[in-house]
Formats: structure tokens, C-alpha cells, sequence
């Protein structure tokens, strides 16, 4: 065992930090890396009463919008019975910034085969990708479509609405 002599326990640390700074290498502790980004589904991202009433106000409105619309737009086609199945959208964890909303729908067409019966069934199903600009956090996404009308409200940061998404989605 080697016995350093008292009030030189600080030297090897200090001799070793000098032979840093004259070689220019730091003895700075590494940065942290930043936290991996972490989604979750916006309504489990949402905590206070009025998010979260906001929040699915905002998807039954969605959904009623679509329905009012869907008879006079997207619906004339072989899929005259499209419906609305879900909005979700996915939040990071830790800053409240969307990743991406998806607006799923689902339509069929139905023939009945007179020879044996059966009811023949072409089904589709859509997966619309809100148009979203980035960075757009979720709490201003629920404030620019609180109003009646979501479905034809602008979004943050663009001049296109959910409506636009749909036309290039249906």
C-alpha cells in the first residue's frame, strides 16, 4: 500500500488535469445524450379535464363533420358507405409534439350473387395522414380546431385544413 503524504491526496487529479489542458483534451464529464423521443397516444398524453374533454369533443365533431360531408363528396363512388373509425394521434412524451395523426376510415361495396346466395363483399379501408407542419404540439392543435367546423378549420402552420388531407387521401 502506497501512503500518500497528507494534504497531496488532490495531486495525481490536479497533475492529470494539467497534462489535459496542455494537450487540449477536456476533462469535462461527457455530455448526456438527449432523451430518446417516447410517443403516446394523445389521449393518454392529455392530463387536465379540459384537454381531455377538448380532445374528444374534437374526434366526435371530426367524426359528424365527415358524416355531413361524406354524401355530397367522398361518398358518391363505388364506396358509398365510408365511415369514420378512429382519429389518433401520437405524442412526444416529454415536449407535446405530435408525431403524426392518422384519420381511419372504412367502406364497402355489396352484391348479392343470385345463383348461390352469398353476399359478395369488396371491403377498403383508408389510412388518412393529417397535414400537419412540424413542430405542431398538440395543445395548439386542439385550439385551432375547437370550433364547430374542425374538419374545415386551418391548421397551425399551414394553410390547409383536415378536409385538404382528406381530398388527397379518399
Amino acid at each position: 500500500m502506497r501512503l500518500v503524504p497528507a494534504g497531496l491526496h488532490g495531486l495525481p487529479l490536479l497533475l492529470a488535469t494539467a497534462g489535459a489542458l496542455a494537450t487540449g483534451v477536456s476533462t469535462a464529464p461527457a455530455a448526456r445524450p438527449p432523451l430518446r423521443a417516447e410517443y403516446v397516444d394523445a389521449a393518454s398524453y392529455l392530463t387536465g379535464d379540459a384537454d381531455i374533454e377538448a380532445w374528444y369533443t374534437l374526434v366526435d365533431r371530426l367524426r359528424r363533420n365527415f358524416d355531413d360531408v361524406c354524401g355530397d363528396t367522398f361518398c358518391e363512388g363505388d364506396y358509398a358507405n365510408i365511415q369514420s373509425l378512429s382519429y389518433r394521434c401520437s405524442v412526444e412524451k416529454h415536449s407535446g409534439v405530435i408525431g403524426r395523426c392518422v384519420w381511419v376510415f372504412a367502406g364497402s361495396v355489396e352484391e348479392i350473387d343470385p345463383e348461390r346466395g352469398r353476399v359478395l363483399v369488396d371491403a377498403r379501408h383508408w389510412r388518412c395522414r393529417s397535414p400537419l407542419a412540424r413542430p405542431t404540439r398538440i395543445q395548439d392543435l386542439l385550439a385551432a380546431l375547437s370550433g364547430p367546423r374542425p374538419l374545415h378549420a386551418p391548421l397551425p402552420g399551414t394553410g390547409r385544413s383536415l378536409y385538404d388531407g382528406l381530398v388527397d387521401c379518399l
